[in-house]
């Protein structure tokens, strides 16, 4: 007996510090709600017609480039329905008919269709491009129509992505569309627009340099308006 004390205290001093299990209090977040979330009868993104829908009587018309299509921010269309998620264009550019069935084909593929919508912010190809045969002289009036496209101008919404899913959820996904686009574009939420609105805001108010672009464009500083491309005097640098 003396011996077996003496060998369990020797165990109990030599051993390291023993921890003791404890129920704790365990603090799990509610699920996020979405019953603000209104669903649209297709879930999917329709498809665009590759070249528009003329009546029989009227041929259809040729256009010039009309690059200002594509320059400058977009007025209008530049937040989400939805309040969720989508991908926003930051520089102009334009839309071939190919680009949209990468949209609509990865996005179908990809979502799933019982708790995920998406919907088009863009209208299908409409702006005629032409084009003349190769090897041919310089003459003989405009060439015939190539192709159709869809300018886009910086800001403006491609597509939205909503549903019962959160951000991280669906970022790749349009991470993934949104290299493959003609033009410069990023994926958004609604946090992220008003947080680059916020710092925007916060930019302009706490600047204390009094040189701006604008304040050097508009008094001619060094005699910029000699080399000054016509855009800058209008958009002061913003958009090419």
């Amino acid at each position: 007996m003396l011996v077996n004390r003496i060998f369990t205290s020797i165990l109990v001093k030599s051993s390291p510090t023993c921890l003791v299990q404890t129920a704790g209090v365990k603090n799990y977040l509610p699920p996020l709600s979405y019953d603000h979330v209104e669903f649209p009868e297709r879930p999917k993104l329709r498809f665009m017609d590759k070249v528009p829908q003329y009546p029989s009587n009227i041929r259809p018309p040729k256009m010039q480039k009309k690059l200002r299509f594509m320059r400058g921010p977009e007025p209008l269309h530049n937040f989400l329905l939805h309040k969720q998620y989508g991908i926003m264009a930051t520089g102009g550019g334009r839309m071939r008919w190919g680009h949209f069935e990468m949209v609509r084909l990865t996005l179908g593929r990809k979502i799933d269709v019982n708790r995920m919508f998406a919907i088009w912010r863009v209208d299908a190809p409409w702006q005629p491009v032409t084009k003349k045969g190769q090897g041919q002289r310089m003459g003989g009036g405009k060439g015939a129509i190539d192709h159709y496209v869809t300018p886009i101008k910086a800001g403006r919404v491609i597509m939205e992505l909503g549903g019962k899913c959160e951000y991280e959820e669906v970022k790749d996904i349009l991470h993934i569309i949104a290299e493959k686009l003609p033009f410069k574009a990023m994926t958004v939420s609604q946090e992220i627009l008003n947080e680059l609105k916020e710092k925007e805001e916060w930019e302009e108010k706490n600047n204390l340099n009094p040189y701006t672009y604008k304040y050097i464009v508009q008094n001619n500083m060094g005699g910029c308006h000699r080399w000054m491309s016509p855009v800058d005097f209008k958009w002061f640098g913003k958009y090419h």
